[in-house]
């Protein structure tokens, strides 16, 4: 027993099957537009493989090195797509960290872009960028839908010994909300519009649109 104590004693905790999950950090980048408050959108390469085209916040894996603080990822991730120095971008808080159904553990942080001119994406993984005023953002009324989670275990698993539910394909688990958000020809849905709601939901009391960042 001593020894079984020992062994745990002082351990830290972890996310189990973090191996097989794609853990990545993401940066709701905000910056100055006429001297107003704005939310920064990724328009998604079409030469990427996933999803290609799509509107989301720059970010994408964190390095196995990066794990002890994910913000560094936020960061060079950004910095790198949208052909800025680090130093170009002022980290401002956390948000919480997301797990989805679809295996990913996404780690979102606010941030601030101090010299918004020198945005230069990169054509490989950014098609365009896109601002939208935080003013409009704090009054829209986003469309709520859901998402369906199901599971099927797969032909090698020994199905006899189950409950008769779960032999016959797909079991669904549960739904979770989903929110879409219009802006112009712009359509934000997916992870994209779950962080984007929880940003505006916990900033929402008090909400400073009038935001006295650095010059």
């Amino acid at each position: 027993m001593k020894k079984l104590v020992n062994k745990l004693a002082g351990r830290t905790p972890n996310l189990i099957g973090q191996e097989n999950l794609l853990v990545s950090a993401v940066l709701l980048p905000l910056v100055k537009v006429d001297e107003a408050v704005s939310i920064l959108f990724e328009v998604r390469s079409m030469l990427l493989d996933r999803q290609p085209g799509e509107i989301c916040f720059p970010g994408g894996r964190v390095e196995k090195h990066e794990l002890v603080n994910p913000a560094d990822a936020a960061i060079r991730e950004t910095a790198e797509e949208l052909g800025l120095q680090c130093n170009d971008i002022e980290l401002l808080a956390p948000m919480d960290f997301m797990v989805t159904p679809m295996g990913t553990v996404t780690y979102p942080y606010v941030g601030y872009i101090t010299s918004p001119k020198r945005i230069k994406p990169n054509r490989e993984e950014v098609e365009s960028t896109f601002t939208v005023p935080l003013a409009f953002l704090t009054a829209y009324q986003p469309q709520t839908s859901f998402v369906d989670v199901a599971t099927r275990l797969n032909g090698d698993f020994p199905l006899h010994r189950v409950p008769e539910l779960y032999r016959g394909g797909w079991h669904k688990r549960w739904s979770y909300p989903t929110y879409i958000y219009e802006y112009g020809d712009y359509f934000i849905w997916g992870m994209t519009a779950i962080i984007l709601h929880h940003f505006l939901v916990v900033c929402s009391s008090n909400f400073p649109l009038a935001w006295d960042f650095k010059s």
